[in-house]
């Protein structure tokens, strides 16, 4: 409240004072002056309505005197309004112009409203210099992570219509890969995006939610164990959550890939349990672990813990990041931290039931 009234208060305070100032002036000095006058110059007041010449030159000094005033208070208040308003102003032409990392420099004689524009100017321009730096970093990422797939399937097309490879179903099931890659490659960045612009639209009903999660893990079981991870389930078969099936599904598939893709060798515990009115659904891997730095941003699209590996492995650095989205979605929370067993666990949590 103070900084809101800072600059109402200072213009009140200094029209007040200037009012009151040139009141002492004229009354006050008026009444020394005629005291001096009647004692000292006697014939120097006049006795009609004309002012004589005394009188005359003390109207105008208290008239000078009174514009002294006004313009000192006038300068002194239009200082503290105009120099933040005009450093404002010249670091909006430059960010008009282009130069995102333009601030305004607060200026020591800003109060109030116009100390909390510079400061407000300023959260803006970082924030629109972090989204300019992020819409660039996306379409690089964006286009890096087409350009793998879409060569592959030109390559081996190119090479289907000239002859130089074979039909055969090991070729066109390679080729299917490649656009189921780019399938979920593109339903990933959707959800992103609609979930950025607040339209990631959710369809809620009450289920059994293990029973939709162990359909899920049966489809990975494969795979898993080609990575010699081992599923092991811990699903409260009694709990009925209000949430999407299928978001909570897409979730829990992000981060089996990201297992299957980075963890080591061993048991990966899927567990599904109910603390209070929240439920929560956790994924630990015994290895090799997320480096605490790196859990700050490890639910940021594109961002990756090791880019070389993620590479290798395919993933396209959107996997949790959707996760976060699908999460955040239902009211809840995600967060990643180290497990007792030497590696990571993904600890999903949201309301059990709508409210």
């Amino acid at each position: 409240m103070k900084q809101v009234l800072g600059l109402r208060r200072q213009i009140i305070q200094s029209l007040a004072i200037m009012t009151l100032g040139i009141i002492f002036l004229s009354v006050f000095g008026s009444y020394v002056f005629y005291a001096i006058a009647v004692a000292y110059l006697p014939g120097s007041i006049s006795e009609t309505w004309m002012p004589s010449r005394v009188e005359l030159i003390w109207i105008v000094c208290t008239i000078v005197a009174a514009l002294g005033m006004a313009l000192f208070v006038a300068i002194r208040l239009s200082r503290r309004i105009l120099t933040p308003l005009n450093l404002v102003a010249h670091s909006l032409r430059e960010v008009a112009q282009g130069k995102l990392n333009a601030r305004a420099r607060m200026d020591t004689n800003a109060i109030g409203e116009t100390a909390q524009l510079v400061r407000d100017f300023n959260a803006m321009a970082e924030r629109l210099e972090y989204i300019t730096r992020e819409r660039e970093f996306w379409n690089a990422a964006i286009a890096h992570e087409l350009r793998t797939p879409v060569t592959i399937l030109r390559g081996r097309l190119q090479g289907l219509a000239e002859g130089v490879f074979s039909p055969s179903s090991e070729l066109f099931e390679g080729l299917l890969r490649q656009v189921e890659g780019l399938n979920r490659l593109i339903e990933d960045l959707r959800v992103l995006s609609l979930n950025d612009s607040g339209h990631l639209e959710l369809q809620r009903v009450e289920v059994c939610l293990a029973e939709e999660l162990c359909a899920v893990m049966e489809t990975f079981l494969a795979a898993l164990d080609a990575r010699g991870l081992v599923l092991k389930q811990e699903l409260d078969k009694t709990l009925y959550v209000c949430c999407d099936p299928i978001r909570i599904r897409q979730a829990l598939m992000a981060l089996l890939e990201n297992a299957c893709q980075h963890a080591d060798p061993g048991t990966l515990t899927v567990c599904l349990y109910s603390s209070g009115s929240s439920c929560y659904l956790t994924v630990e891997d015994e290895g090799p672990g997320i480096p605490d730095e790196a859990a700050n941003y490890v639910f940021e699209a594109f961002r990756r813990v090791d880019p070389s590996r993620s590479r290798k492995s395919g993933g396209s650095g959107l996997g949790l990041a959707v996760v976060k989205a699908v999460i955040e979605a239902h009211g809840g929370h995600v967060v990643c931290q180290p497990s007792g067993r030497g590696g990571t666990i993904f600890v999903l949590s949201w309301p059990i039931r709508q409210v």
